[in-house]
């Protein structure tokens, strides 16, 4: 909730008041009880953060720091059982292609031979 100023037109009288934004300006001065009180317009604050504790990763429990330590732990295994089947894999493709490879070839040259 927003602090307002306030100034009485009628004795010069100002004071801030804590309200909701939704709550209706008073009319009703607290020094005079005239109904010559005014809301000012204000500049506003600003907010300044200063020192550490701002971040979100920050206020992290050790349980949650953890589990995500955990996490990583899983998913770079995973990665690298992947890089290593898929290393298997084109070994495997490639020996494949290559007696291939010499099969065609020596096809070939029975046949120029025949």
């Amino acid at each position: 909730m927003p602090t307002y100023d306030y100034e009485c037109d009628a004795c010069g009288h100002a004071f801030e008041e804590f309200q909701s934004i939704t709550a209706k300006t008073l009319k009703k001065c607290p020094e005079c009880a005239k109904p010559k009180l005014r809301r000012l317009i204000g500049a506003g604050a600003g907010v300044i953060f200063k020192g550490s504790g701002f971040y979100e990763t920050d206020y992290r429990s050790a349980g949650y720091k953890k589990d995500a330590k955990a996490d990583t732990k899983k998913t770079e295994s995973k990665d690298s059982q992947k890089k290593s089947d898929s290393s298997k894999s084109s070994d495997k493709k490639a020996g494949k292609s290559d007696s291939s490879a010499s099969k065609s070839s020596s096809k070939g040259s029975s046949e120029k031979s025949g």
